[in-house]
């Protein structure tokens, strides 16, 4: 039984939904979706629906885009209730959400405790010398701006840093009660910030996380941690500890025969030769 991951589904392009409608079925293997697996409830469902019988199990954290209020979606939930509503689904098709207790996985590569995870960011990704307040501005002046501004409301706390806040603190403390089993921390956005390497849009970092997380690799134990995001797969170690980022991405970021399966990251027992954990 292995672990395997996969983020930025996308599904809303009809070239993603080809792809994951192709994945090979791995019945007695777990798949993590690392988030932005599209813009609205039915592409949450088609993805559990489409992937949930071919994995033993799955588990979801959410990104950004999951939580998008669209234009045609004025009258529906947004921000915290949302959110709620997407764990409500999550669990009807019977994934594994960041409300849930954090199971143990016992699996090739095990024991690991699974911590799947919802943090969002706080624009701290940014020049010490430019203030939170000026983040959106800075970022603005190189042509760079989110869609999260307009689609991503954080109701009801008053921002996506204070809704990020209360999101680390609740985290943290549950991370903090595990106890001594190693981890995998799961979360859309990087834990680091020098995982965003983004040549051609690097003022694009103030929506990719939090500083506040850059210690929770060695913190909470952690063998690997899974994240998206980005669209730019790669494996990084940081402190002996392996780092994923497993986006699928928009169809014009990748090769046209590069596939779903292709994309899938092998999470635990994880790639041969790799360096051993940390002591």
């Amino acid at each position: 039984m292995k672990l395997f991951a996969l983020s930025d589904l996308h599904v809303g392009y009809a070239e993603n939904r080809w792809a994951i409608e192709r994945v090979t079925p791995r019945p007695d293997d777990w798949l993590i979706l690392a988030g932005d697996l599209g813009e609205t409830e039915q592409h949450l469902l088609y993805v559990l629906d489409t992937l949930g019988p071919r994995f033993k199990r799955l588990v979801w954290a959410p990104g950004n885009h999951e939580l998008y209020t669209m234009p045609g979606e004025r009258g529906g939930p947004r921000g915290q209730d949302r959110y709620e509503r997407l764990v409500d689904l999550c669990r009807s098709r019977g994934a594994i959400t960041p409300e849930d207790p954090y199971v143990v996985w016992e699996g090739e590569g095990g024991p690991h405790a699974l911590a799947p995870m919802f943090l969002l960011y706080d624009y701290s990704f940014r020049p010490a010398d430019v203030p939170e307040r000026d983040a959106v501005a800075w970022a603005v002046e190189s042509g760079v701006l989110s869609r999260d501004e307009e689609l991503l409301d954080p109701a009801p706390y008053e921002s996506r840093p204070a809704w990020c806040r209360a999101r680390l603190a609740q985290t943290e403390a549950r991370l903090a009660a595990i106890g001594e089993l190693p981890t995998v921390l799961i979360n859309h956005f990087p834990l680091r910030e020098e995982l965003v390497r983004l040549r051609h849009i690097p003022r694009f970092s103030i929506w990719c996380g939090t500083r506040r997380t850059h210690d929770w690799h060695t913190r909470f134990r952690a063998r690997v941690v899974v994240s998206g995001h980005l669209h730019i797969p790669r494996t990084d170690w940081i402190d002996g500890v392996r780092f994923e980022e497993v986006s699928l991405g928009y169809p014009r970021q990748r090769p046209r025969d590069r596939t779903a399966d292709g994309c899938l990251r092998e999470i635990l027992p994880g790639p041969a030769g790799a360096p051993l954990p940390r002591a």
